[in-house]
């Protein structure tokens, strides 16, 4: 009996504190979504600047999850791509360590989103004066492909890097793919920016066929 509610309580701790870090992070990815595809490119530095912020506040407010540190580096990477060139390296370089911290913890976490940003980090940072790298791109996107085959983020990041490999029509394969994954209920925001982001990637491997 005792052993029995002792179980239950830790069911019941660990529910009490999933329940706030799971608004938080859907507070994250909402305001990962405006500032990406709402907001006029010119203010987007600074929102992501504030939104990284939050993002650290919720890691530290919850030790050891995976889940704070995806979204803390998914943030922080996302800044990286609207800050001038001398700034961005180090942002990048600190988006990758939340990551592969993420990825030490839980691998799985977010349906392998760890792996699916670090994989479009290591193909989107320059090759020689940073961390770039294409082979461990590869890896890391078809490891989180292995984990959400049907993944919207999975197929598209993988799409861009067969993109930018010259893989054409293998690139436009794994886009329709993304375009028919099922949609991510409360992140209708996100889903309508990714889409057309799927689409202009299927015109600019269309125009190199």
């Amino acid at each position: 009996m005792k052993k029995y509610l002792t179980l239950m309580a830790l069911a019941l701790s660990f529910n009490v504190t999933a329940a706030p870090l799971d608004a938080s992070i859907a507070q994250l990815q909402h305001g990962w979504a405006t500032a990406n595809y709402q907001t006029p490119e010119k203010d987007r530095e600074a929102a992501f600047k504030k939104l990284v912020e939050e993002a650290h506040q919720v890691t530290v407010s919850n030790p050891n999850r995976a889940e704070p540190l995806i979204w803390e580096g998914i943030i922080t990477s996302t800044l990286a791509k609207y800050q001038p060139k001398l700034s961005a390296g180090s942002t990048a370089k600190a988006a990758r360590d939340l990551l592969l911290s993420a990825e030490k913890i839980d691998a799985n976490a977010l349906e392998g989103s760890a792996l699916t940003s670090l994989g479009s980090l290591y193909y989107k940072v320059p090759r020689f004066i940073s961390f770039g790298d294409h082979d461990k791109a590869r890896e890391y996107l078809e490891r989180s492909l292995k984990i959400s085959p049907n993944g919207i983020d999975q197929n598209y990041f993988y799409a861009d890097f067969l993109l930018e490999e010259g893989e054409y029509a293998k690139a436009i394969e794994y886009f329709k793919k993304a375009l028919k994954a099922p949609a991510r209920p409360g992140r209708e925001d996100a889903d309508a920016g990714r889409h057309a982001d799927i689409q202009e990637g299927i015109k600019k491997a269309e125009k190199k066929l």
